[in-house]
């Protein structure tokens, strides 16, 4: 016969049994709220940013005026992927005493990918690609729009950088970076190799801008309060806008404070923001000053801090205003015709620290912003495109008149005689032919 010996609980065994009979009343609670949990798919509350409105329907200005902006997309860094990981191998005592890394623990590109930071300069690519320089991670991001399959231009791998700001892209795709804290620009061939640099007379290298018919290359030069011209071809300098030296105090017409930004036109007219200015000055191709427009202010059509800046094709500047978030509109004379952004906010066509702007060939403009380390994109409404809208728009409302005026015009009544019917006059008999 087997004898059980008898365990006759402590004070301290008795509270330690009440506490486990407790869990394991509460237990299929928990159990049964795990599993909803998990029955609740992950990409709900951890996949892309979802908006609890159509982004696409926003326009600028709103109905029912003609759009000549609307919000198409963004771009925040290489693709996440949100499928779960399979379950690996679980890891044993034996691993852990080794050290070994649970699945868990190691690296996954996948789940881990480089996101911006702090982006700034865009350029374009003559495939359509996005390129932009985040001057915080360090790398050049390119993202084709249609897809949002990402590329990289990475320091330490592909190249070396400083701190990257401006870009700019020719006709053969060579793409040129100015980098402030190496105080040079540097140029990739189209297979994104390092075929040459720039660093004559550079000191902190910002803002790009090409101008392939002159074949000039403008880099804004910021603590110069300077636009340096270069050939294009040669890199040797041709010349400088502005005075140098003066440590951001000059005001006077043709000179800097602190300039970020610049842009080329159709004509070859090149357009500077004046950063601590707070307007934007135009020379011609010779580097002759034209005019200048904007001034000091917390409002539309004013400036707190300009930096980036670009030229439509159809000649409207668009300037990237980064204490006031606001995207601004100006035709040459400085008359403000639209904005994007009202206050500072993450929602699409608000912006965080707006600092670039740039628009390509098929009227897609992309601005950068550094809080969320955002790229947005939005599709512009060419003049042409906007008069043929507004004579659709008119057509479409005398038409709904028309028929509007036709159904409230009263109709005959259903049997009506003729009038000799109610006069009584009778149709006279006709003579018969003698």
């Amino acid at each position: 016969m087997f004898r059980f010996p008898i365990w006759i609980p402590s004070r301290r065994s008795a509270v330690a049994c009440l506490l486990l009979l407790g869990l394991l009343a509460v237990a299929p609670t928990g159990v049964c709220d795990r599993k909803k949990k998990k029955a609740t798919p992950a990409a709900d509350a951890a996949g892309p940013h979802k908006f609890a409105f159509d982004p696409t329907t926003l326009a600028w200005p709103s109905p029912p005026n003609v759009a000549r902006v609307r919000w198409r997309d963004y771009f925040a860094g290489q693709k996440v992927d949100y499928t779960p990981a399979p379950e690996g191998k679980r890891q044993t005592w034996m691993d852990r005493l080794a050290g070994g890394q649970s699945d868990e623990e190691k690296f996954n590109p996948k789940t881990f990918p480089f996101q911006m930071v702090g982006p700034y300069g865009i350029a374009f690519d003559s495939k359509g690609l996005v390129y932009v320089a985040d001057q915080k991670v360090g790398a050049v991001f390119i993202f084709d729009p249609k897809t949002h399959e990402t590329q990289m231009i990475r320091n330490g791998y592909e190249a070396h950088f400083g701190w990257i700001n401006g870009l700019a892209i020719d006709d053969d795709d060579r793409l040129f970076v100015s980098d402030g804290k190496l105080h040079h620009v540097l140029i990739f061939d189209a297979q994104h190799k390092v075929v040459s640099q720039i660093t004559e007379g550079l000191a902190d290298p910002v803002g790009l801008a090409l101008d392939t018919s002159n074949r000039f290359l403008y880099v804004v030069d910021t603590q110069q309060d300077q636009v340096l011209v270069y050939d294009a071809d040669t890199l040797k300098l041709l010349r400088r806008i502005g005075t140098g030296g003066k440590n951001h105090f000059l005001t006077s017409p043709g000179d800097f404070a602190a300039p970020q930004g610049v842009a080329v036109d159709g004509d070859g007219n090149v357009y500077v923001t004046d950063t601590l200015n707070d307007r934007v000055e135009i020379f011609d191709a010779d580097g002759a000053f034209i005019s200048t427009f904007g001034k000091a202010g917390d409002g539309p059509g004013t400036f707190t801090r300009p930096k980036g800046i670009a030229v439509d094709c159809d000649g409207h500047v668009w300037v990237a205003d980064e204490m006031q978030d606001r995207l601004q509109a100006f035709n040459r004379e400085g008359q403000l015709l639209t904005f994007i952004g009202l206050g500072h906010g993450d929602l699409p066509g608000q912006f965080r620290a707006l600092v670039g702007v740039a628009i390509d060939k098929q009227n897609r403009i992309f601005t950068t912003e550094q809080v969320p380390g955002r790229l947005q994109e939005f599709a512009y409404v060419t003049d042409a495109e906007a008069a043929a809208e507004k004579a659709r728009q008119e057509e479409e409302r005398e038409k709904t008149a028309e028929r509007r005026r036709n159904a409230a015009a009263p109709a005959p009544p259903a049997n009506a005689t003729p009038a000799s019917a109610t006069t009584g006059d009778k149709a006279p008999t006709p003579t018969p032919p003698q």
